[in-house]
């Protein structure tokens, strides 16, 4: 099989293809989608053998990603949920084995480039330092920030994605910063569930980019539902799209270009996500495109089935209107391929996605079946010296039946063999005990460490500089240090800004910033509404792009 990457994604005009090479892209995408339910469909059954723990996949949503993917441009940012692993495929910013990776919680780094089994499955991230703590060339890759749970919690964060382009464009200071953008062309995409867009997050950052004019590129995965709770329960009138379009540009006017298309319609997806994003791109617009009419084929996660809650005709609906089902209908109805050769596509795909989930799963369950081998020879070991043969053995054999047994079954029988010999001192159970000992300090790294970087750069490195004072120190109000210090601070490095309620224009109230906007100018020092989520936000989203 092929590799999953959608390498054309950005880089073509359809005017200008052929009819075979288009033929090609059209191909390469289905299978891309098609991979990608697979996945979906292997992962849950996975989590229902014990295999992992939780489970929740983007099926329903390949289309749309795909072409989304088809408009994400090196340099571009993504910060979405947990739906958009077709997205993160089609473009190459993950692949299947590290899909089923994340899904088993491989604590190794090069296995879960993510988050190296800490996070949740389907939560995506590339990182954006090197290995010495010096940033990655941004400008010369795809970007994806980490997902979060919490599912309007990102939407913060993009905003300051988004702002950062802005800056980069308008503010000819910042162009030493090479590595970080080009000429504010990055667009930076959000994804959400129409459920989230209730959230005051959503809405606060999405009047935030309004009044900014950022490119940010919102997209709305509308499957109509939120885990049970119908859109009639979540929105006025059902509809996103629809009561934001107070929003939408005028001639004269800020705002966004809101876009609406159907889930199930691959020409039709592939036509606004490039016009929405060349908008976008250009224009430094942010646009709002709603998804509607997606499917969610099993249901929310694997925490339940979508039957409990869902009608007959909903759910016949959903199986005649699944995205993948309706572009394999218009690739046969357009002779883009045949029912045969789609076939056999589907049957390749389905035995490539089964051969990437065995890879993944062997290179986890290796290292802990060895660890078991090790572990039920030092327990026999003990055993045979022990008053608690029969025990330790029955402990033995029960840690061997063990189907697809994990760390922690280990870790387990350990622990209990040394409950069993408490009264018992030897040289077999102080191995035992070193064994459990040395384990913890692995899991320490396996699941503990990098909480900061390790690098020079680490905030654990900052030295303390204690205040000293001269006895003949002039006595100053304080606003006129911390002014002193923000004025030295703005000159010494140009990439400061600085934004918030009453900063820019006033000087803050306390002012702290008396004058700084007037010598440095309201792109490094600014005003905002009263939106503190996104303030914090958009700091966040500057600072993740230098």
């Amino acid at each position: 099989m092929p590799q999953t990457a959608n390498h054309t994604a950005g880089t073509f005009n359809v005017a200008d293809l052929t009819f075979q090479d288009f033929q090609k892209i059209v191909i390469n995408d289905y299978r891309i989608g098609y991979e990608s339910r697979q996945a979906s469909l292997l992962g849950r059954r996975e989590v229902l053998t014990g295999k992992a723990k939780f489970g929740i996949f983007g099926d329903g949503k390949e289309v749309a990603q795909l072409a989304m993917a088809k408009a994400f441009r090196t340099g571009d940012w993504r910060s979405g949920y947990y739906r958009d692993q077709t997205f993160m495929f089609a473009t190459g910013m993950s692949n299947l084995k590290e899909f089923f990776a994340q899904l088993y919680a491989h604590p190794d780094i090069a296995k879960d480039p993510a988050s190296a089994g800490r996070q949740m499955n389907c939560h995506y991230a590339t990182r954006y330092i090197n290995n010495d703590g010096s940033w990655v060339n941004q400008a010369e890759t795809m970007n994806c920030a980490s997902d979060i749970s919490t599912t309007g919690g990102h939407m913060p964060r993009l905003l300051g994605l988004a702002y950062a382009s802005k800056l980069y464009r308008q503010n000819k200071e910042l162009e030493y910063l090479k590595d970080f953008s080009v000429n504010g062309n990055e667009v930076v995409f959000g994804t959400i569930g129409n459920g989230s867009t209730s959230e005051g997050l959503f809405f606060e950052a999405f009047n935030a980019a309004g009044v900014l004019q950022v490119p940010m590129a919102i997209s709305v995965w509308d499957d109509a539902y939120a885990i049970s709770v119908p859109a009639s329960l979540q929105t006025t009138k059902e509809d996103i799209s629809e009561i934001l379009k107070g929003f939408q540009c005028e001639e004269g006017t800020n705002g966004y270009e809101i876009f609406k298309v159907r889930g199930w319609d691959y020409v039709a997806l592939c036509e606004t996500y490039e016009r929405a994003i060349a908008v976008c791109r250009e224009k430094h617009v942010p646009v709002l495109i709603h998804v509607i009419e997606m499917t969610q084929p099993q249901g929310h996660s694997t925490s339940g089935s979508h039957e409990r809650y869902k009608t007959k005709e909903r759910l016949a609906w959903e199986n005649e209107h699944d995205c993948l089902l309706k572009m394999r209908e218009w690739m046969i109805n357009t002779a883009i391929a045949t029912a045969e050769e789609l076939d056999t596509l589907e049957a390749e795909a389905k035995k490539f996605v089964r051969e990437c989930q065995r890879e993944a799963w062997a290179e986890l369950s290796g290292e802990i079946i060895t660890e078991l081998d090790e572990t039920a020879e030092d327990i026999l070991l003990l055993a045979s010296v022990s008053h608690f043969k029969d025990e330790l053995t029955e402990l033995v054999n029960d840690l061997k039946a063990v189907i697809d047994p994990g760390r922690k079954d280990v870790v387990s029988a350990i622990r209990k063999a040394l409950r069993i010999t408490i009264k018992e001192d030897s040289p077999e159970k102080q191995t035992l005990i070193d064994w459990l000992k040395e384990e913890r300090g692995k899991n320490h790294e396996r699941y503990n460490s990098k909480l900061f970087t390790g690098t020079p750069y680490s905030p654990l490195n900052v030295p303390v500089v204690a205040a000293e004072y001269a006895d003949n120190a002039r006595l100053v109000d304080g606003r006129e240090v911390l002014n002193a210090c923000f004025d030295a601070n703005f000159a010494r490095d140009k990439s400061i800004v600085a934004f918030g309620e009453d900063v820019g224009a006033i000087g803050d109230v306390n002012q702290g910033f008396a004058g700084l906007q007037n010598k440095y100018g309201d792109l490094r020092i600014s005003d905002t509404g009263i939106r503190e989520n996104t303030i914090v936000g958009q700091g966040r989203g500057l600072a993740m792009r230098g």
